[in-house]
């Protein structure tokens, strides 16, 4: 079994009323990646995300992106120490 890695993301833009964590949830879903995703109060939406690394970078990449109505400035990467997280949630 590969390595788990665990990636935080802060993204910034436009990226708050637009359904950003909704989809976000659904990308990573549909890449077996876990963990949780959350708006901030600055207007940013942190992430953190934990699977393979082939599939991180997958979520990465599509994060810069988001969906339609969304238009990300910046993402900020660090990385963090594997957690027990079961499924990836939408955070209120």
């Amino acid at each position: 079994m590969p390595a788990q890695k665990r990636i935080e993301l802060v993204i910034t833009g436009k990226v708050q009323g637009v359904g950003y964590r909704y989809s976000v949830k659904l990308k990573a879903d549909s890449l077996g990646i876990r963990g949780y995703v959350m708006n901030q109060h600055d207007g940013s939406v942190f992430a953190t995300a934990q699977g393979e690394i082939s599939e991180l970078n997958n979520f990465v990449e599509w994060c810069y992106i988001g969906p339609q109505e969304a238009l990300v400035r910046d993402i900020k990467k660090t990385f963090g120490t594997v957690k027990d997280f079961r499924e990836f949630s939408v955070l209120y």
